[in-house]
């Protein structure tokens, strides 16, 4: 029986123009068109097209980017034709520095492409790097894609933006963390290290995840402290904070375990053996769960943020500044981010 729900596009952010945001789409739409019919890019279309001059040599002589009026005209388009809805007045764009116009480009594209994912107009966003400091350059309030996709939610749903409690989940084959705290600072982090956010997150992690896959996950938690706090010999935060979060925790349903040593909990997810591994580890900070996901490389890292009403997925690597332009970028990331919108063939793909 046919599905009676409508065929949507993706909404794809262009990313900092002065970074390799542009090259990854281009990149994308060439190498894998199938797998991108349907995304539609919003951004800056001289910026878009400035890029495919540059790196003509590395691209086949076919490909162009078409103005559309809409995200559902990249539902329509013919091959080799890459929608483009030019959202952003032009302003001249250095390949490689970090300034307020690409910052500005970047986040009026965030910021439309969630409106019209939140307005039902799109499946899903999917948005390509943006640089914090070109950010802060432009007048930006908020430190990264996370938070300003939280902020606009909120305003969407009439709510306060701490009724729209989101986390970062970080995916490669193999291994998927969710984190507690985000883009602060380490002494800000482990302040963050409480037994309401610890609970908050497994909520959060728990409510998404039966949402994306259908099922409760089982869940693992990393501790803070060396050993996992030792019993209190190297810090108190498990006794005192995380172990209660993960008792009230269970208390509703929550299938999870911990908090265990955080420098090998994620080898263990990894290679459970005889155990059963868990769907996700929740770890405490940004770097503590980050190195584990990124330390096999960046090309089937996915950033998704759990808690939002939509799904958003983006590559798990930065601007790099430093190769753009040269044709050096990976689209890998950026394909499995774009996969990553269809959960259940994500969820296969990603643990193997």
């Amino acid at each position: 029986m046919a599905s009676s729900q409508p065929l949507l596009p993706i909404a794809l952010t262009m990313g900092d123009p002065s970074g390799i945001g542009p090259e990854i789409i281009l990149k994308a739409f060439a190498t894998q068109p199938e797998q991108m019919r349907g995304c539609c890019v919003v951004g800056n279309l001289a910026s878009m097209q400035q890029h495919r001059t540059i790196l003509s040599q590395h691209l086949p002589a076919h490909l162009r980017c078409v103005e559309v009026f809409a995200l559902s005209d990249g539902l329509r388009m013919q091959a080799g034709q890459i929608p483009v809805w030019n959202i952003t007045p032009d302003a001249p764009i250095t390949l490689g520095a970090v300034g307020a116009a690409g910052g500005k480009m970047a986040a009026d594209a965030v910021l439309f492409a969630a409106r019209e994912a939140l307005e039902g107009r799109a499946k899903a966003v999917v948005t390509a790097p943006l640089h914090k400091k070109a950010l802060s350059l432009a007048g930006i309030e908020f430190p990264g894609h996370t938070e300003m996709l939280q902020a606009v939610a909120a305003n969407h749903l009439g709510v306060s933006v701490t009724a729209v409690p989101v986390r970062m989940m970080l995916s490669r084959p193999g291994l998927r963390v969710v984190l507690v705290s985000i883009h602060v600072s380490l002494r800000q982090a482990i302040d963050a290290v409480t037994a309401a956010n610890v609970l908050q997150t497994l909520q959060v992690t728990d409510r998404s995840w039966q949402k994306l896959y259908g099922y409760r996950p089982h869940i693992w938690v990393a501790g803070l402290n060396p050993h996992a706090g030792e019993e209190g010999l190297f810090g108190q935060e498990e006794m005192v904070e995380i172990a209660p979060a993960l008792a009230a925790a269970k208390k509703q349903g929550i299938q999870v375990s911990g908090p265990f040593p955080p420098d090998t909990v994620f080898m263990q997810a990894m290679q459970a053996g005889a155990q059963p591994a868990p769907d996700v580890v929740v770890a405490m900070y940004h770097d503590q769960g980050l190195i584990a996901v990124k330390l096999d490389g960046l090309s089937q890292g996915v950033n998704q943020t759990l808690g939002l009403p939509f799904v958003r997925t983006s590559p798990d690597h930065g601007t790099a500044f430093d190769i753009a332009g040269q044709g050096l970028a990976d689209p890998a990331s950026l394909l499995a981010a774009v996969a990553a919108t269809s959960p259940h063939e994500c969820l296969l793909n990603c643990m193997e």
